[in-house]
């Protein structure tokens, strides 16, 4: 893997940016767990789970435009649940190379990034994308932190798999 990606600094003030620093650092965790890999390893599944590490960063993709976009904008977008098939399982097709997936994982950041700079942290989800109108929907600092702890779980199984492919560990 590249160089040694550091934490956000642990003296921020601002909880809207440190919580965007964190989501900045664990894309960028994610996206250096595939440096290296060959296809054929990006496609190999490492657990009994069957997903591939090329599904969980699609997965993540997906993820973080279900909650920001459709479920905080409420934006009507294509196929929302466009990582899994019809059994909720994890999928990729052939336009889902690793240099593809990095380039959305990265988009997804700069547009997550965005909606959050534009709103406050208490400021709830609109009604219409993926909340319907039962309950109140969630706030944006909930959202923030669901979506950091995707990424941080979601690194986490990244780790075990790459030490399971060739041994390499850290970040």
């Amino acid at each position: 893997m590249g160089g040694h990606l550091h934490e956000p600094p642990g003296n921020a003030t601002d909880p809207k940016a440190a919580l965007l620093d964190y989501l900045d650092f664990y894309r960028s965790v994610v996206a250096a767990k595939l440096d290296g890999l060959t296809d054929e390893q990006l496609d190999r599944p490492q657990f009994v789970s069957t997903w591939t590490p090329r599904q969980l960063i699609k997965h993540l993709v997906y993820m973080e435009r279900r909650w920001l976009r459709w479920g905080f904008m409420a934006e009507q977008i294509p196929d929302p649940a466009g990582d899994c098939d019809a059994g909720d399982h994890w999928q990729t097709g052939p336009a889902d190379s690793r240099e593809a997936l990095v380039a959305a994982l990265a988009e997804g950041g700069s547009r997550t990034r965005s909606i959050a700079e534009h709103a406050e942290l208490t400021d709830r989800g609109a009604v219409g994308g993926r909340f319907t109108g039962e309950g109140p929907p969630p706030t944006l600092l909930w959202i923030l932190l669901h979506v950091l702890q995707e990424y941080a779980r979601h690194a986490g199984h990244l780790d075990v798999a790459r030490e399971e492919l060739d041994g390499t560990v850290g970040e």
